[in-house]
């Protein structure tokens, strides 16, 4: 695995990092180096079956500044995962709705699979949501499409911001069952991200920052993750808690 590496200056954490963010003192930047660990490396494989759709703002958009609800997800809107139960996440803005809709379908079959609401935050940041133990399992070789819903109108739906994006659930092979087994949770995010999947990948990142949210090196890889798949935008954005929302990951 390539890295860069470089001695951490002030100078450094002023350029990357809000002023508030983080309480160092000069002797810990002194001493101490830091790894950025690479991007996540796509696949080689067709991106999802049809043109996955973006963020959708709704003609009855409840959106109260001026952001889009947004998808952690590929560029090509599909990620995959080796978890019969992967974690999703979104970025959602400030809004007036109290709650979003979940859908997850299969794919050719476009059966609904599961459904759920979800209790949104007082305030726009990134949250995550983990099917729950009483869900359906994924199959492994089968691609899901998963739809979140604002509830902004509550009697019509069909106006209401909407994003959607692609799941497929593939086995581990032996090499990479291997390297989780001996890994530790800092070393899970680079060995999924160099693997291309991106649902594992994310989720431990995410578990980094939520168990360490002061430490440089995790925000720096959380901040070049991010920028790998152009979701720059968000990556200063907090990570919130939702109260229907399990967090685990699943190796």
């Amino acid at each position: 695995m390539k890295y860069i590496q470089f001695p951490l200056s002030l100078s450094i954490i002023a350029l990357l990092l809000p002023l508030n963010s983080l309480q160092l003192s000069a002797a810990m930047v002194h001493q101490e180096s830091w790894q950025i660990s690479q991007a996540f490396k796509p696949p080689k494989r067709q991106g999802p079956p049809v043109s996955a759709g973006g963020s959708t703002r709704g003609s009855s958009s409840c959106i109260t500044e001026n952001k889009s609800l947004t998808p952690l997800i590929p560029t090509n809107k599909l990620g995959l995962t080796f978890s019969e139960r992967p974690t999703l996440f979104w970025f959602v803005p400030q809004n007036s709705a109290k709650t979003a809709n979940l859908a997850l379908v299969t794919y050719p079959e476009k059966k609904l699979l599961y459904e759920t609401t979800l209790t949104l935050p007082n305030k726009s940041g990134i949250i995550g949501y983990t099917l729950p133990e009483n869900s359906p399992t994924l199959e492994i070789g089968k691609t899901y499409r998963w739809y979140l819903t604002l509830a902004c109108n509550q009697q019509d739906f069909s106006g209401n911001p909407t994003v959607d994006g692609w799941v497929e659930r593939i086995q581990p092979d032996s090499s990479i069952s291997q390297a989780l087994a001996k890994a530790n949770a800092r070393n899970l995010p680079s060995i999924y991200a160099e693997a291309g999947i991106w649902y594992e990948a994310l989720a431990s990142l995410v578990q980094l920052r939520r168990s360490e949210p002061k430490n440089l090196t995790h925000i720096l890889n959380w901040r070049q993750f991010l920028q790998s798949v152009k979701l720059s935008a968000i990556a200063s954005e907090p990570l919130l808690t939702i109260q229907n929302s399990k967090f685990k990951i699943q190796n």
